[in-house]
């Protein structure tokens, strides 16, 4: 009579390892998010009451001195219409261009971009902050 009992192996599989890989590589990520941002140029944004949601083709960026910048680079508002025409003929969709215009720059310039965006064919779309207004 056998009045031993029996072991019996239970299979698992090892997830340490993977488990270091996986947290690792989400740490990663979230780093690299944070750092990917494609506003550069730091402005202050005008407060409103709905965040603007838009698929961002290109970014134009005007600061509190009235300087704009095609993404990051800094060009004067003669040459912003050629230098925006290379960025949209990449697009196949109907492209969108936005705006993201400090709270103290003056209005006047943000119309005339936006004169040159809706010549161009593409929809101009002013960047506001949601933060602060109840």
């Amino acid at each position: 009579m056998n009045i031993r009992k029996r072991l019996r192996n239970h299979p698992e599989v090892h997830t340490g390892a993977l488990n270091d890989i996986l947290f690792i590589l989400l740490l990663f990520f979230l780093i690299v998010s944070t750092l990917a941002n494609p506003n550069v140029i730091k402005v202050s944004n005008p407060k409103a009451k709905s965040d603007t949601k838009s698929k961002q083709t290109v970014v134009i960026t005007v600061d509190k001195d009235q300087q704009i910048y095609l993404g990051s680079k800094k060009v004067s508002l003669a040459e912003l219409e050629p230098e925006l025409k290379l960025f949209l003929a990449k697009e196949t969709d109907k492209p969108s261009v936005v705006i993201n215009g400090d709270s103290t720059s003056h209005l006047g310039t943000s119309i005339k971009l936006m004169q040159i965006i809706k010549k161009l064919g593409a929809t101009p779309v002013m960047a506001v902050d949601n933060n602060g207004l109840k």
